[in-house]
């Protein structure tokens, strides 16, 4: 009898009606998780999307556990999930590709113009300095050259005072 009460009870169970493949409450709390992953993506915000997918598995994999999803339904929501994940790592990786490239044509072209900077202040030294030797080579001017002359004509007595002075104190009486 024992037996036949526990046939009568496993067939009863077997008639009862199956529980579902997803519970409809963890249906909509992982939903609002799904739109979270799709909002960072849409966003270009792969980080975010990721973690996001993160925290919905967490939650999959609790319901799953407490029996509000089917090991089937888990398994096909794995498989979506690992679909996405890629497109998501993919997604990072390009950006991540594009800022490194921005970041090495901001560089490229920060050297550039500091070469350019360091190119102008050679050149303007050089510049200067070719300004200085030109006037430490300069020859003489013409005011320094016509001083030096008067200098040299003023201590030569004029041709009218130079008579005169050479009679004096020699005694010609005339």
């Amino acid at each position: 009898m024992v037996v036949a009460g526990c046939l009568a009870a496993a067939a009863l169970a077997g008639c009862a009606p199956s529980a579902p493949d997803l519970d409809s409450q963890t249906g909509k709390e992982l939903q609002a998780q799904v739109l979270a992953v799709s909002a960072a993506a849409a966003a270009s915000d792969p980080a975010t999307g990721l973690r996001s997918l993160d925290e919905l598995v967490g939650h999959l994999t609790g319901a799953a556990a407490n029996g509000e999803v089917s090991f089937k339904r888990h398994q096909s929501i794995m498989k979506a999930v690992e679909a996405v994940r890629a497109d998501l790592l993919a997604a990072q990786a390009t950006k991540a590709a594009a800022a490194k490239a921005e970041a090495e044509r901001a560089s490229a072209s920060a050297a550039k113009a500091a070469a350019a900077k360091e190119a102008a202040a050679k050149a303007a030294a050089e510049a200067s300095a070719a300004q200085a030797a030109v006037v430490i080579q300069a020859p003489v001017t013409a005011p320094e050259a016509a001083e030096s002359n008067e200098s040299a004509v003023s201590k030569q007595p004029t041709g009218e005072g130079r008579n005169k002075g050479s009679n004096k104190g020699k005694g010609s009486g005339r």
